[in-house]
């Protein structure tokens, strides 16, 4: 894995927003938290011109949530 990542790497945010925060509901997060938990996130760097919109971030969420799923079945 590349030690940076952007918006549209919609699969590594859900993978280092489930490894960082386990316990969280992904659905209880509003978006404006969500886009500030992802610029937080080690690695992740912000492309110019390339601004997070209300689409990529509702993916994200929804990734975000199929990661604790898979990781709850394989417990």
């Amino acid at each position: 894995m590349s030690d940076t990542y952007h918006w549209l790497d919609v699969e590594r945010i859900a993978e280092e927003l489930a490894d960082a925060h386990p316990d969280l509901d992904p659905y209880s997060i509003r978006f404006t938290e969500l886009r500030e938990m992802v610029r937080a996130l080690r690695g992740f760097s912000e492309l110019p011109g390339h601004p997070v919109n209300e689409k990529i971030l509702e993916t994200i969420q929804s990734a975000w949530a199929g990661e604790q799923a898979d990781a709850r079945e394989e417990d």
